[in-house]
């Protein structure tokens, strides 16, 4: 997962993609001034609070059910507080059986739980170096800024807590979860001073240290949303998220621009990182419909594998509104529909 997906393709269509993986290091702020969808601004960020009622998520359940993906089960993602240990009694989970004092007992007893009024959730918003690139409206860190907001504010309407953490090869910051607008506001100011990709920047292992930070500092209960391409999802960042799946509720956002889905129309177009230029020929309609089945496949390759988890995987485009996106993939996860990139 960490090589291109373009890398088994023809001579044509691996030139194509490492001319557009080359556009990914140009520091935006740099090359397209203040354009909005280039920064990640802390004011729009704050704002976005006014645009909360419109996801329509409604009451706390609905909007947990959405960003776990169903999956809140009674032990891995619970949510709750021990409360105390009683006789077991005929229907109930018998994964909650209290062992230790069922053995010292000789008689079987059961876990009692509370519902966790504040639940930590957090947001783990990828910074990396393909994430300063798009062709239509704002970069993917714009969007997936954007997308963190919004759900921040939700459940911190909800009375949960909000942390996170906003990382890239050079630079992470972690905060811890906090309840009310005292959270949302910690992790709107850190996605906002996050705004300055280095040009030149190698993916590294990014992604993995910051899952592997995850998993030391969640606590069983808490529910993740990973904002990201995932391009820099390699073995040793499968590993930390399968471990991390195992005792907290996962949603992955596949934030992804028009570009990196198909190639376009046919003609010739000019492509730089700042330093070379190369002309990319999108003429041949082989190459264009390979380079659309090579995205696909990495799509449908990584959904496949946060399924295997038990694990929702959504994908936001950065051309597409970000708050209207999400109400409808609230309304198709909620429905059990089809989630595919469209």
């Amino acid at each position: 997962m960490n090589t291109p997906f373009m890398q088994s393709a023809s001579h044509h269509l691996r030139e194509a993609w490492q001319g557009l993986r080359g556009l990914t290091a140009v520091a935006a702020p740099a090359v397209l001034g203040e354009s909005p969808g280039v920064r990640v601004d802390l004011d729009e960020l704050i704002q976005l609070r006014l645009q909360v009622k419109r996801l329509e998520l409604g009451d706390r359940r609905r909007v947990m059910s959405f960003l776990a993906g169903g999956h809140l089960s009674g032990l891995r993602g619970r949510g709750v507080d021990f409360l105390e240990t009683r006789h077991y009694q005929p229907g109930d989970d018998i994964r909650a059986i209290d062992w230790r004092v069922t053995a010292r007992s000789n008689r079987p007893h059961t876990k009692v739980f509370r519902e966790e009024r504040e639940r930590p959730v957090l947001f783990l918003v990828d910074y990396g170096p393909r994430m300063w690139f798009g062709t239509r409206v704002a970069f993917k860190a714009v969007v997936a800024a954007r997308a963190a907001a919004l759900l921040a504010w939700a459940v911190a309407g909800h009375g949960d807590r909000v942390g996170g953490f906003v990382f890239s090869p050079t630079w992470h910051q972690d905060l811890r979860p906090a309840g009310g607008r005292r959270g949302v506001l910690r992790l709107l100011r850190t996605l906002s001073i996050g705004n300055t990709p280095a040009a030149g920047l190698t993916e590294g292992s990014h992604l993995g240290q910051a899952l592997a930070q995850a998993r030391r500092v969640t606590h069983p209960g808490s529910l993740i949303c990973i904002l990201s391409d995932f391009s820099g999802l390699d073995a040793e960042a499968e590993t930390h998220l399968h471990r991390l799946a195992q005792h907290a509720d996962v949603l992955g956002l596949f934030i992804y621009d028009a570009l990196e889905q198909q190639l376009p129309p046919p003609g010739v177009y000019p492509v730089s990182d700042g330093t070379a230029t190369f002309s990319l020929d999108s003429h041949s309609a082989v190459l264009r419909d390979r380079y659309q089945q090579q995205f696909a496949q990495r799509y449908a390759e990584l959904h496949k594998r946060f399924l295997q988890r038990g694990l929702r995987l959504l994908p936001l485009a950065t051309h597409q509104p970000v708050v209207s996106t999400l109400q409808q993939l609230a309304n198709k996860a909620n429905s059990g529909s089809d989630l595919g990139t469209g």
